[in-house]
């Protein structure tokens, strides 16, 4: 969500610019905009819609400069529109200023901004920035002491890059709880939200942490916090390549994420499976694992499909590990006081390690003395460098906003996790190796279903007009009935429910009639005689019912429309397979309805603000 991109150096800063927005046009979007200084004038182009609307505004303006910064907004005050679009200003154009976050503060600023005569022309929060840092400018300090006030008076979050017309050779960024990284280039520097719009051209850089500020010239840059004390930073090489951030072929991000994930999922567990020990090792764990291994409760905090991921987590550890687990929403963590206790463990799931929510609940369960373990996709991201340990799910980059290879890597390091704690406990070696067995058939498992995908895009054509749908599994497929049902109300904008199977009595039932789609998740495990009785009540109510089962299963056929066999694997892995079916499902029916999958409407595929 917002995207920022920056560049000062040698180069025409435009094309970097436009190029960088358009590969962070996945994190969601609502209105573009670039800032250039170009002979001691600054040029200010911004426009409601995509990047391709700024790129032919930019094109006919002949734009061309040594530094510029670019943004794409994602509303939060104020509609959409060229108004509130990005950069914002000070009363003269000379200072531009992007940011991504949100000032809490920001009405007794603008109270007292307006009190002085200054006129706004936005309905942001962000504006409120330029012209307080214009207010310290005035007192005759230089742009980076400026910023550095300015930002002392704010209260919220901010990644911000501000230019100067005065100080031309320059950028000044500055990082509190949203994402900034700095580009260390040959003959020239680049700032960005997301290393994706900096890998084309630089694999050097520099993490910001929060509260801090920095200076960024063609040749070097500095940096201090916001208190005036001097830092040193670590240069990190990327490992990533462009290759990997491209669609390779496929028509759309989300579909080749899916179909990658024979290889993402064996990624994840790539190096991490012992089998002479039948067990796991996650050098992550290593310096906090006794802690990790005495803990008397463990918690699961995320937020949207990482919510999901450790709703299966929890069933993992208390099937496995006998620790009682429970799941928690980042957002409702952190508000409702919750009792933390120095023997509990929390892992905080996010697929970006950039989630707002989730970063804000881990710094307040770090501060009641809780261990606080990470379990990301994004390398150097600010949940993973915050927390006291963890594990990188190594799906690779995700496009697509809505998630699916790394729900599948979650779910397999949550099981990693499992296994290398319970065979610290009380899993036999026979057992460990049996579930090592299990592991490394996963992948193979999911390329079978990957094959069905022709006969589930004819599915998806029978329901593609359907106005609701009903999701029901039980046990650890509960939570893929929840997450069968996000996926189809993320791209194809159908309302959608999960719901334990043997809950749909208590409710949801009254909804069914003969144009309500039902997908059962029914493999044949210890559930498998109840989840046919809750398919009879809806086939008695005239239903139209898809079944996910497993593939040698024939009786489940004569009570269901359509079935989707898919391989058996033993209960804790299932879900790694159930869950493959129900995203193709959800892509051909919102590809189906001509939609646009990797952005749907309103969506972010990281969510900076609270």
């Amino acid at each position: 969500m917002c995207g920022i991109v920056g560049y000062v150096g040698d180069k025409n800063c435009v094309p970097i610019i436009i190029e960088g927005l358009k590969r962070l046009e996945y994190r969601g979007y609502d209105s573009a905009g670039i800032a250039v200084l170009n002979n001691g004038n600054s040029i200010i182009l911004k426009n409601k819609g995509k990047v391709s609307f700024l790129e032919k505004s930019v094109e006919q303006a002949g734009l061309s400069a040594h530094i510029g910064i670019g943004h794409t907004r994602w509303a939060t005050h104020g509609i959409p529109n060229e108004l509130n679009a990005h950069p914002h200003c000070n009363t003269d154009q000379s200072l531009m200023l992007i940011h991504n976050g949100i000032i809490e503060n920001y009405q007794v600023l603008k109270t007292m901004l307006k009190k002085s005569g200054i006129k706004f022309l936005s309905d942001t929060d962000s504006e409120v920035i330029p012209h307080l840092i214009d207010s310290f400018l005035k007192k005759g300090h230089d742009l980076f002491e400026a910023v550095r006030f300015a930002l002392n008076e704010v209260e919220g979050t901010y990644g911000i890059a501000v230019i100067y017309t005065k100080e031309p050779n320059k950028i000044v960024c500055a990082k509190k709880g949203s994402p900034l990284v700095i580009g260390i280039g040959e003959n020239g520097h680049y700032i960005a939200s997301d290393v994706n719009a900096l890998i084309a051209h630089t694999k050097q850089v520099v993490y910001l942490e929060d509260g801090e500020i920095a200076e960024i010239f063609a040749d070097r840059f500095s940096a201090k916090t916001i208190e005036d004390e001097d830092i040193q930073k670590e240069i990190i090489e990327l490992t990533m390549s462009l290759d990997e951030i491209d669609r390779g072929g496929y028509q759309t991000f989300m579909l080749k994420e899916i179909m990658e994930q024979p290889e993402s999922v064996r990624n994840s567990m790539r190096g991490r499976l012992i089998f002479e020990e039948g067990t796991a090792k996650l050098g992550g764990l290593e310096s906090v694992l006794d802690r990790l291994s005495h803990s008397k409760r463990i918690i699961i905090s995320a937020c949207g499909t990482s919510w999901h991921a450790g709703l299966v987590g929890e069933y993992m550890f208390e099937q496995f590990l006998r620790i009682p687990t429970e799941v928690e929403y980042a957002s409702e963590l952190r508000y409702r006081n919750p009792i933390i206790n120095e023997g509990d463990t929390i892992f905080f799931i996010s697929q970006s390690g950039e989630t707002a929510d989730t970063l804000a609940a881990m710094k307040e369960a770090k501060r009641k003395g809780a261990l606080c373990l990470a379990i990301c996709n994004v390398v150097g991201s600010s949940i993973a460098r915050e927390s006291d340990g963890g594990v990188y799910i190594h799906a690779g980059p995700e496009i697509g906003v809505a998630s699916t290879k790394a729900f599948t890597g979650q779910l397999t390091v949550l099981a990693l996790i499992t296994i290398l704690l319970a065979r610290r406990k009380d899993m036999s070696l026979a057992d460990g190796k049996a579930l090592y067995n299990e592991f490394i058939q996963i992948p193979e498992k999911i390329q079978k279903i990957l094959s069905l995908n022709e006969k589930i895009e004819t599915i998806a054509e029978e329901f593609k007009d359907s106005k609701n749908f009903l999701y029901l599994g039980r046990g650890y497929n509960f939570p893929v009935a929840l997450e069968g049902a996000l996926k189809l109300k993320e791209i194809s904008y159908i309302h959608a429910e999960g719901y334990p199977a043997a809950e749909m009595k208590h409710g949801p039932i009254a909804l069914v009639d003969e144009n309500m789609p039902v997908v059962f998740i029914a493999p044949k495990d210890s559930t498998y005689d109840k989840i046919i009785s809750n398919i009879e009540e809806i086939k008695a109510r005239k239903g139209r019912i898809i079944a996910i089962a497993s593939e040698h299963d024939t009786e489940i056929d004569k009570l269901v429309d359509f079935t989707i066999k898919i391989p058996d694997t033993i209960r804790m892995l299932m879900p790694i397979l159930t869950v493959v079916p129900l995203q193709l499902l959800a892509y051909h029916i919102a590809m189906k309805k001509g939609l646009n999958v990797d952005q749907p409407r309103n969506l972010a595929k990281s969510v900076t603000v609270e």
